[in-house]
């Protein structure tokens, strides 16, 4: 019973006296929030006036142990004369991982400190700009200069300098790294470089609290392009034969690697260096000769075509044509020629110039129509070129006769037509108009002959021997076709024998018969000149 009154008497007298203990105690001193850049010192104060027992600190909740030199915490001590209630928190060297909320304690006394937020600051790690030192870009290329700085708390403000000058274009973003307390800054500046922007400095400048002087990294761009190139020829106008110079000047960043050279897209092979001597025909002025340059960034090409002067060269040909008549016709000719050429369609037998372009139409063409055409180029001081072409118009057949032919009594006679139609004569018949029609072969004196040539088909009615009643009488020469009929009238008349007259001639003398002669040719050409044509 003795021992337990005892302890009971024990236990009311230590609660009595931390009961006094804790009515006595109080904070004269506590921590409060506080900023430090890493690597420096900083002292949490903490001064408990009226208390003589254990005290401890806190980090985000752990205790750090109540002896003075705090074992296990190399850079953690506790500061102060403990008998004047002194028990200021020292860190050495703050590190980020001194980042925390820190809390005094008076155990015995059931005191707490206000809790305290220690704030590490960590400058910014060297900013990098991505490509440095020298940034190799491509002209007229947008791009992103970009920089970056990491390991910084709080996150490092990028600001951007053009050989001195103050970029305001970037765009800013940071993300919180691994640790959740420090962050990693990117700056983007936008760009489109320039020829003119090579060798231009660009600097990053990055700067946090911890490092208010900052840091910076700057670089060179060096502006790379695909060669510019000017393609010149000398001498710019020429005649087709002469011979003339291309030069290819190229500039480019980096150096030239190669030319290569083509006329019209085929390769020239035997050229490869900055100039080319040819000698030219008119496919220059159509065909342009090209320079292509290269470097390691790319290639450039450029053409030229030569002012080659030539005569006229036909580039479409004219096609023959068949139409039935009352149809319409066009003919198609197209030249090419330098300096410009005119064009000019005409007939053959007329000098009318019927069209100055390259077609030429017919309207509703007649039988009269047909024949051959001309298409003529010409170009002024150089030369001349032309092109035939035929019409053929179908139709009824068209027959050509002398009116008067002629023929010696009691010898072979002969009378000729000529059909010269399209299509050909199904029939061709010769008549005479009282009792005889044949169209082939023979019957008694009477037989016909036909030559087919270019020209149409010569038909000739033969009388084997020619009698008195076969003069001054009408034949006729009909021919049929699918379009129609034609005819022609044709007489025979008597021609006196040439033997008579030389022996008239030699009894009026021999200085008469040249003459006689002479008469009786003119007179016998005289018979042939008329030419009849009668359509029935």
């Amino acid at each position: 019973m003795t021992s337990k009154r005892f302890d009971i008497y024990s236990v009311l007298s230590f609660s009595s006296t931390r009961t006094a203990a804790t009515q006595a105690a109080y904070f004269s001193q506590q921590p409060q929030d506080q900023v430090v850049v890493s690597g420096q010192s900083v002292t949490l104060p903490c001064v408990i006036v009226g208390y003589r027992g254990m005290v401890q600190w806190t980090k985000d909740g752990l205790a750090l142990g109540g002896e003075r030199d705090l074992p296990g915490w190399t850079r953690y001590s506790l500061m102060g004369d403990p008998q004047s209630g002194e028990h200021s928190l020292l860190i050495d060297s703050a590190e980020l991982a001194d980042d925390a909320v820190y809390e005094c304690q008076a155990t015995q006394a059931a005191l707490r400190s206000h809790r305290a937020k220690l704030t590490v600051q960590v400058p910014p790690s060297d900013p990098v700009v991505e490509g440095g030192p020298v940034v190799r870009l491509k002209a007229y290329t947008p791009h992103n200069l970009t920089c970056k700085a990491s390991g910084a708390k709080p996150a490092a403000e990028i600001t951007w300098y053009r050989d001195g000058e103050v970029m305001e274009t970037a765009i800013y973003s940071k993300t919180l790294m691994e640790d959740g307390k420090r962050e990693a800054a990117v700056s983007m500046l936008p760009i489109i470089p320039e020829d003119s922007d090579s060798g231009r400095t660009y600097t990053c400048r990055v700067l946090n609290p911890a490092a208010p002087a900052g840091r910076q990294t700057s670089v060179t761009i060096n502006v790379q392009h695909p060669p510019s190139v000017t393609l010149s020829v000398q001498p710019q106008t020429v005649t087709e034969g002469a011979k003339v110079l291309f030069i290819c000047s190229a500039s480019a960043n980096p150096e030239i690697t190669g030319y290569r050279w083509s006329k019209g897209g085929v390769p020239i092979s035997e050229a490869n260096g900055d100039s080319l001597e040819v000698t030219v025909d008119y496919s220059y002025f159509t065909d342009p000769v090209s320079c292509e340059v290269s470097n390691s960034v790319g290639s450039t090409n450029v053409s030229t075509l030569v002012d080659v002067q030539f005569g006229p060269r036909l580039l479409s040909e004219p096609k023959p044509m068949t139409v039935d008549i009352g149809m319409d016709a066009s003919f198609t000719c197209a030249w090419t020629g330098n300096p410009p050429l005119t064009l000019a369609w005409t007939k053959q037998g007329s000098s009318v110039v019927l069209s100055n372009g390259n077609t030429l139409q017919l309207k509703a063409v007649t039988q009269e129509d047909a024949g051959t055409y001309t298409c003529k180029a010409i170009v002024p001081r150089i030369g001349v070129a032309e092109r035939d072409v035929t019409l053929t118009v179908n139709g009824p057949p068209i027959i050509t006769a002398e009116a008067t032919q002629h023929a010696v009594k009691h010898s072979e006679g002969k009378l000729e037509c000529r059909v010269g139609s399209s299509p050909p004569p199904d029939k061709i018949v010769s008549r005479r108009r009282e009792n005889m029609s044949l169209s082939s072969g023979s019957s008694g004196r009477y037989s016909v002959q036909t030559v087919t040539s270019d020209h149409g088909v010569l038909s000739s009615l033969v009388l084997s021997e020619t009698l008195a009643q076969d003069f001054q009488l009408r034949y006729n020469c009909t021919a049929w076709n699918r379009f129609g009929t034609g005819t022609a009238l044709v007489t025979l008349k008597e021609q006196e024998a040439l033997p008579m007259l030389i022996i008239v001639g030699g009894a009026v003398g021999g200085g008469c018969v040249l003459l006689i002669c002479i008469i009786t040719l003119v007179s016998l050409c005289c018979r042939h000149t008329g030419k009849g044509e009668l359509n029935g």
